[in-house]
């Protein structure tokens, strides 16, 4: 096949037959990848496109022009003028003004690539889905009965919208063109929606408290038959990174960090029921790709190793490679050692470092070593590959390197997490510096040669 697909849109189980997104377009295949064909001729591009379950209506974000937020905008006099104009917050995020267009959930009929008259379902307001700057297409879904779309915004702005994480998931209803908040009264992040595969139950992930933007994030369900809404992880000490309901309906599937690992996690689709660690090992679930009978198909990583494919059997946890995209490359390298490291901390906790040493390690020579302090502050110091910040291509210029999961990081329990909580220049830097000097007393650390790295918190840390 020619045409390469930028995203996947929908697989139809009867025919086999693939529709993607394509430079902006819909498109549809076979299987195979023969008898690619553009199907719609849309008038700007599509993006974060979901056909609804009926096959009747389509959905899509578009970016709409909200406030005038340029001078040029404001005053017809000045027409050359570049300038943007802000009285208030929020003005930017990280790299990306904030430039008085907000992207909007768009609604049309859809038959054989034809799209109708598109709806806009905020229209005139001033807010984002997906929301801005993490949401996804995981942000706006269909109802199973394809009559109402959900999702995720926070219908906040300014400074209001600055100092809040009280996002809300919403449904629109489409005959009525009415639109209810579902989660009216919960004050913090409400992401995620997702409808069981029986369309009983809807689930998405809650944090509880306003402005704390890592707060323990719970699973909650709410049960069409029975009108009750339940907190299926109140009583579990961790935090959900991400969810997919298994397909008896019965059971979700979720990841979440455990002492520098992300792992996927069983839990019932029921009030009473207690979460099983499904995975365990040297390696981080980055993702949940679906499921295919008995095995769920996962990304994995470790420091040594990128993404590649994986099935997890669900009766047993135990994992099968199914890809090896760069085997050739890492057959040419020298991997590093990882091992894990526990060190007493100043308060007499225990503390988990990732230690990843210099290919060819000798212990009976003496490396400098580099403390790596992590950012965030509450982001998790896990079985990553990261393109930024690669442990295995530092530790290949000769350095050890010591990556301690301090206080803040996720996979600890709540309380570990939270500890970093107006207190960034204090237990977390002893931990840093307990980590440090524990593995210091190593003979194979040159003392006179210590460093430290890191950027964002880590930067802080360093200072």
């Amino acid at each position: 096949m020619n045409e390469k697909p930028d995203e996947i849109i929908d697989v139809d189980p009867k025919s086999g037959k693939i529709t993607f997104l394509k430079d902006g377009q819909i498109w549809m295949m076979d299987a195979n990848g023969s008898s690619a064909k553009q199907m719609s001729n849309y008038k700007g591009a599509l993006e974060n496109v979901r056909i609804s379950p009926d096959k009747k209506h389509i959905l899509f974000i578009r970016e709409v022009n909200i406030i005038q937020t340029l001078a040029k905008e404001r005053h017809a006099d000045l027409p050359k003028a570049d300038a943007y104009v802000f009285d208030n917050l929020n003005y930017r995020h990280w790299d990306t003004w904030e430039d008085g267009k907000f992207s909007h959930v768009f609604y049309a009929t859809y038959h054989n690539g034809k799209i109708g008259e598109a709806i806009d379902l905020m229209l005139d307001e001033p807010y984002d889905c997906p929301q801005k700057p993490f949401g996804g297409k995981e942000d706006v879904i269909w109802s199973p009965d394809s009559k109402s779309i959900l999702y995720v915004t926070k219908k906040k702005f300014g400074k209001d919208y600055a100092v809040s994480t009280n996002t809300d998931i919403y449904q629109y209803i489409l005959d009525s063109k009415h639109t209810l908040n579902i989660t009216n009264g919960m004050m913090g992040y409400d992401t995620q929606p997702a409808f069981s595969g029986d369309g009983k139950f809807l689930a998405w992930t809650s944090m509880a408290e306003d402005g704390y933007e890592a707060d323990k994030n719970d699973i909650w369900i709410f049960d069409y038959e029975k009108n009750e809404c339940h907190n299926l992880t109140k009583s579990w000490d961790g935090t959900v990174s991400s969810f997919i309901w298994d397909k008896s309906s019965s059971k979700i599937y979720f990841l979440a960090y455990f002492h520098g690992t992300e792992q996927v996690f069983e839990l019932e689709a029921d009030e009473s029921a207690s979460v099983k660690m499904l995975t365990k090992g040297q390696w981080d679930i980055a993702s949940m790709v679906g499921q295919s009978d008995q095995q769920l198909i996962v990304t994995r990583t470790d420091m040594n190793h990128a993404a590649d494919l994986f099935s997890v059997d669900l009766s047993s946890g135990a994992m099968k490679q199914l890809t090896a995209v760069n085997k050739e490359i890492y057959d040419q390298l020298a991997m590093s050692k990882v091992e894990e490291r526990w060190t007493k901390t100043s308060d007499g906790k225990q503390l988990l470092s990732w230690v990843i040493y210099p290919p060819g390690f000798d212990p009976q020579k003496k490396y400098p070593t580099l403390l790596y302090c992590q950012g965030g502050p509450q982001s998790a110091l896990s079985q990553f590959y990261s393109y930024r910040w690669n442990f295995q291509l530092m530790a290949a210029q000769g350095y050890i390197v010591v990556a301690p999961n301090r206080r803040g990081m996720p996979g600890y329990g709540v309380e570990w997490n939270k500890q970093i909580s107006g207190d960034w220049g204090g237990q977390p830097i002893k931990d840093y510096l307990a980590a440090v000097d524990d593995i210091s007393r190593g003979p194979y650390v040159d003392k006179a040669r210590l460093g430290a790295v890191g950027a964002s918190y880590g930067g802080y840390s360093i200072f």
